[in-house]
């Protein structure tokens, strides 16, 4: 065995208790059902100047929970009004956004399309018009923590799973190969949507965060440690804030991930370590493969683990040899 190997088989080792209560099932039932109540609403424009003959861009949006509209952009390659084509659905990380449409053109030289979508109330242009019943307090991740039905993630998770349904939307998109993809909260993202929802054929998520909730607060890695911080000031809420918290944490999510799903993480990230998401990734029991970068931190290797995620793809037919 060599030192990755072994550093890999210690993580595997890692299983700390879930935190799932009892109506954990009934919560996400009931939650997914009022996401699959709302009307999508889907508004496209395509852009028609834009620099390149080879993709087709539109700016989309979607009506998301709690009256909060969600901004992307769709491109296509142009040849994929003829054969619809695979789709990546882009989760971006914490205080990200959906970018500019150059930053998604990889995707297309593959043959794909990408749904870029940008995370409410982080850096994009998409506002978060929840009511929060606690006063906003250092960061989303502490945004309704008092009550897992108000809790910031939960509108998250439940505009991630929309954005699936908008992808599928799009004439160009062939709805038997959804791809999620997302690093640090994307790939958080990409785990909860794809545990949460049957359609994805493939999840890719590096560096994913939002797994073994509990340790990451303990710790303030991430943008968890403003939940640390907002203990320190309300220490009588930690029980219930642990508790919203579990129905969030992607350790209770991944028995449910029924699609192959490819991970990295790094042995470096202070900011989402790797021990806390093989809590998650030692859970899925769907076709799984991770790769460990061992002097690698939060940045991870990505062009490296790009030439791993197409071969992962082209392997499972997903995109053409």
């Amino acid at each position: 065995m060599g030192y990755r190997e072994d550093r890999k088989r210690e993580l595997e080792g890692y299983l700390p208790s879930l935190t799932r209560r009892q109506d954990f099932d009934l919560f996400w039932a009931q939650t997914l059902k009022e996401s699959r109540d709302l009307p999508l609403g889907l508004r496209t424009k395509r852009l028609e100047d834009y620099p390149s003959k080879y993709v087709k861009v539109y700016e989309i949006s979607y009506q998301g929970m709690e009256n909060t509209r969600i901004h992307g952009w769709y491109l296509a390659p142009q040849t994929a009004a003829r054969d619809r084509v695979p789709c990546v659905v882009q989760y971006h990380g914490f205080s990200g956004s959906r970018g500019l449409p150059s930053d998604h053109l990889c995707w297309t030289a593959l043959g794909m399309a990408v749904l870029a979508v940008d995370c409410r109330g982080q850096g994009g242009i998409t506002a978060d018009h929840a009511g929060y019943r606690e006063a906003y307090f250092d960061g989303p991740a502490c945004r309704g923590i008092l009550d897992p039905h108000e809790y910031y993630y939960r509108h998250v998770y439940l505009d991630s799973i929309r954005a699936i349904d908008a992808a599928c939307a799009m004439e160009e998109t062939d709805k038997e190969k959804i791809v999620l993809h997302g690093i640090s909260q994307g790939g958080a993202l990409a785990m909860a949507a794809a545990a949460l929802d049957g359609r994805p054929a493939a999840a890719l998520a590096d560096v994913p965060g939002n797994s073994d909730l509990r340790t990451r607060v303990e710790g303030e890695y991430g943008s968890f440690g403003a939940v640390a911080a907002y203990l320190r000031r309300f220490p009588q809420h930690t029980d219930t804030a642990f508790e919203t918290l579990s129905y969030f944490d992607t350790m209770n999510l991944a028995d449910r991930i029924a699609c192959p799903v490819l991970c990295s993480v790094s042995l470096k990230d202070e900011t989402c370590p790797a021990k806390c998401f093989f809590a998650a990734y030692n859970r899925i029991k769907a076709e799984k493969q991770i790769e460990i970068y061992p002097f690698c931190g939060h940045e991870n290797a990505y062009s490296i683990q790009m030439e791993k995620k197409m071969v992962f793809l082209q392997r499972r037919k997903i995109t053409e040899s």
